[in-house]
This record gives structure tokens, sequence and C-alpha cells, in this order.
């Protein structure tokens, strides 16, 4: 049913709780594992022309190359895993990623942001399943309970 998962990240603990469930269902399909971590290159638009935008781009590169590298360092040995670090919109990019030609389903986790952080921010997440043209299946993680490995995540449908 799966031949691959796409599996954005943003390298936050929180994402691991999504991993988990990608790991399973890539175990169960024998699908590839796609992770990604995109260089919101739109988000540093605004800084003042001094400062390097050179050295903030490689920077977030180096997060990214980490964050992905989390991912392979927690997949299990028998679950092929793929990455990539990309620049642009988050939701711009996932979205193009999950192309039904090359993913079939999208698993990321959704941070329960609410009130006035989820209006000012927006959701990547909730843009990603208004647009995308495969299935996305959402973790939603609470990040005071990241600690607390004895609680699940909660499945929702957004």
């Amino acid at each position: 049913m799966y031949d691959c998962i796409l599996v954005p990240t943003d390298g936050s603990r929180e994402v691991e709780h999504a991993l988990e469930y990608a790991f399973d269902l890539a175990r169960t399909h024998d699908a590839t594992i796609r992770s990604l971590y995109v260089v919101n290159a739109v988000g540093y638009g605004g800084l003042p022309m001094e400062t390097a935008l050179e050295g903030v781009s490689d920077a977030l590169r180096n997060e990214g190359r980490a964050a992905v590298s989390r991912v392979e360092e927690l997949a299990p040995a028998d679950v092929s895993v793929e990455t990539a670090v990309l620049e642009g919109a988050p939701s711009q990019v996932i979205v193009e990623e999950a192309d039904p030609a090359e993913c079939d389903l999208v698993v990321m986790g959704t941070h329960g942001r609410g009130g006035i952080d989820r209006l000012l921010l927006g959701s990547v997440t909730e843009r990603v399943v208004r647009r995308a043209s495969v299935p996305v299946l959402t973790i939603q993680v609470d990040p005071d309970d990241v600690d607390d490995r004895s609680e699940e995540p909660r499945l929702t449908a957004e």
C-alpha cells in the first residue's frame, strides 16, 4: 500500500513521536522513509541588510542536516531512510515533495498550538493537510509530554 512515506522534521523531540508511527508503517509495508527538513528561506527575509545572510543560511542548513541525521539514527535497521535538506516555504516544499508519483503518505507531528500562537504562527501541518494530494497522518503531541514516554501520542484527523 505504501512505498514511500514522507516525514518532515523540524529537529524537535516532538517529531520523534511521529517517527515512531512512520517507522511502524514503513516496516509493515516495506516502505522507504523520506525525511525532509525545510530551511525556511522566507523566514529570514526581513533581517537587517547588515546581517550576513550566507551565515544564517549556513546555520539553518547545518540545523537541517542535524535534524535529518537524527532521523537516520533513530531508524530501525530494517527501515530504509532517505534524507533531504531543501529551502523554501515549509508547507509548499512539503506539498511539492508529497507528489503521488514519489510518496504515498505524509506523516507529520502537530505541536498542538492554539489560540494566539496558532493565529500568529499559522500551522505548517494544517496547510499541508489542506493542499497535499496524498493522505496526511497527523500525530498530535503535547510538548509538555515529551519526557513522559509512558503516554502514547494522540492520533488526530485535521
